[in-house]
């Protein structure tokens, strides 16, 4: 057991230059003078004039100091784990090992953590999250599959304690979901989630089938930046169709059944929204009408358009050939990327919310593209 925290000992000082190296990626020493110059600001008498314009400063400041206290909290953490090896190793005492390793993966786990994070530079990975559910054709058991996938993503967001809100939920004709969105509010929400944008594949014997068959099923997952700012985004009234109706919650929980739900349907493109979780009709409304002003902004982005009024229809196929990734529950078990060649066997574990391998994955794939 001495040899091992011998082992530890030589790995974790050996990882002092790893935490150097990130340091340097983070751009440690730039960004302790960027927060000294903003807090700077902040004592100007003139400051809290504009109300708008200081919190922006004061959560720019919040940012780089959590950044920076992250890294420090880090490097701090290895010389402690490093003293504390010696220290074993000086005593001659084994009961120590299982601490020193469990550290020593700790703190391994937590400078992927930070490298991963450097990664999303993207204008808006910053931004939080609004993810939509859809199933493709087959009935039942593809609105079971899209059910499933709310469930992954709810999780995977709770574990990485991001707020994860039900904004709009449509429930399937026997089990499952027709359509559901969510938002994921937290910092870099989007830009972990844009990985997951697309076309899912499961593989499995259908629960809905008394003849035991295996089926391949479909859902698309959505994902576009909520976008603070959207003074700029007009839409005329005579292209919106709005109507209200009563609430179908997820098992008829936390919604409130009255007429207050609101769907909104964008005509020149056929994109549609709905919510029906907040308080009041109005309240919906002016959530649907953010979620549909970021879903034209990030279409707009993304196809580089001029204006919003160039955006002219949107076809999405769920079907065979478009997917993402797929998920085999049968004959053996495997979710695996196509883009990335990512895989994973734990099939229960990524339905779980365990995915931060393949969100990684094509991070740094994209990474190494714009490299």
């Amino acid at each position: 057991m001495i040899i091992a925290l011998e082992d530890a000992k030589y790995a974790l000082s050996n990882f002092r230059a790893n935490l150097e190296e990130l340091g340097n990626a983070l751009r440690i020493d730039e960004l302790r003078k960027q927060a000294e110059e903003l807090e700077a600001k902040t004592l100007d008498p003139d400051f809290w004039n504009d109300q708008t314009n200081s919190g922006k400063i004061l959560q720019q400041v919040k940012q780089l100091k959590d950044k920076i206290a992250a890294y420090e909290d880090l490097c701090a953490k290895l010389e402690d784990t490093i003293t504390l090896a010696e220290l074993a190793i000086e005593e001659n005492d084994e009961s120590m090992t299982d601490e020193v390793l469990a550290e020593q993966k700790a703190i391994e786990e937590e400078e992927e953590r930070m490298r991963i994070e450097i990664l999303l530079s993207g204008e808006y990975d910053r931004n939080n999250a609004i993810v939509s559910f859809h199933p493709g054709a087959g009935g039942t058991e593809a609105q079971d599959w899209a059910l499933m996938l709310y469930r992954m993503y709810t999780r995977w967001g709770e574990r990485h304690g991001y707020n994860v809100k039900l904004i709009d939920w449509l429930d399937g004709e026997e089990a499952g979901l027709k359509s559901a969105t969510i938002m994921v509010e937290g910092p870099n929400a989007y830009g972990y989630l844009k990985s997951e944008n697309g076309v899912h594949r499961l593989v499995r014997v259908s629960p809905f089938d008394s003849s035991g068959r295996r089926h391949t099923s479909f859902a698309s997952v959505e994902v576009v930046p909520e976008f603070d700012d959207d003074n700029n985004i007009e839409i005329k009234d005579e292209d919106l169709e709005i109507t209200a109706h009563r609430s179908s919650g997820a098992g008829g929980q936390h919604i409130n059944k009255t007429d207050s739900a609101i769907r909104i349907v964008h005509i020149p493109t056929g994109i549609v929204v709905g919510c029906q979780t907040e308080r009041s009709q109005l309240q919906n409304k002016e959530t649907a009408m953010k979620m549909l002003k970021s879903k034209l902004m990030e279409i707009k982005e993304r196809e580089q358009l001029d204006k919003i009024d160039d955006i002219k229809g949107i076809k999405t196929n769920i079907e065979w050939g478009a997917q993402i990734r797929s998920y085999v529950f049968m004959p053996y078990t495997l979710a695996k990327d196509t883009r990335t060649g990512f895989e994973d066997g734990n099939i229960q574990a990524v339905m779980d919310g365990e995915i931060d391998g393949f969100i990684n994955a094509y991070l740094k794939m994209n990474a190494g593209k714009q490299a």
